[in-house]
């Protein structure tokens, strides 16, 4: 299997866009930091990792709705093209998502579209969230992306911590890339998440 080269900032949750590096701060949890959701959390055995945080200053509810209301996550994140619920009622555990984010050509890479299918595999309302799931594009895969979500009060507002994992060989064959590239779609997210709570 080729190496990944890099794409495009898109890799945003378990979107696999290569090859933005994410800033070197970035790459370590932060000391204490929550590391699952009901006993749940990513895969701790996966080549790829990487683990984030930031402060918003906005009310947890606002920062909560925000991020479980997959609906409307394009309305907020660029990179989200299309998403859509697969229940009905209340996001829960088992809920299921089906979203999509583009990926551009590389010379390894065609560009194509990726579709993500997102299952909760844990909730907890107003503390934290974990779900999982394949990346399928033409071309590019991820077998399984785990991403867990934390949300703790602190001082001055929120303190929002995620964690995700990525398995699958052909992002496995470029491990140090392919973690370049989950970091920076963490980052963006955050920054997304961060920009439209405090304006709200």
């Amino acid at each position: 299997m080729p190496s990944i080269r890099p794409l495009t900032r898109a890799a945003i949750a378990v979107a696999c866009v290569f090859g933005i590096a994410a800033p070197a701060h970035a790459q370590a949890a932060s000391p204490g930091a929550p590391s699952t959701c009901r006993g749940e959390g990513v895969d701790p055995g996966a080549l790829i990792r990487h683990r984030t945080d930031t402060v918003i200053k906005a009310p947890l509810s606002t920062i909560w709705k925000l991020q479980t209301d997959v609906e409307r996550w394009p309305a907020w994140q660029p990179p989200v093209l299309t998403m859509k619920r697969l229940d009905p009622g209340p996001l829960r555990k088992g809920s299921r998502f089906r979203w999509t984010t583009p990926a551009q050509a590389t010379p390894t890479t065609p560009a194509t579209t990726l579709n993500i299918t997102s299952t909760v595999r844990q909730l907890r309302r107003g503390s934290c969230i974990l779900w999982k799931g394949p990346a399928v594009g033409d071309g590019l895969r991820i077998d399984e992306g785990v991403h867990l979500w934390t949300f703790t009060k602190a001082k001055g507002g929120v303190r929002v911590h995620t964690d995700e994992t990525w398995t699958g060989a052909q992002v496995e064959s470029d491990a140090p890339t392919a973690t370049a590239a989950l970091g920076a779609g963490l980052e963006q997210w955050l920054r997304d998440l961060k920009a439209t709570a405090e304006a709200r």
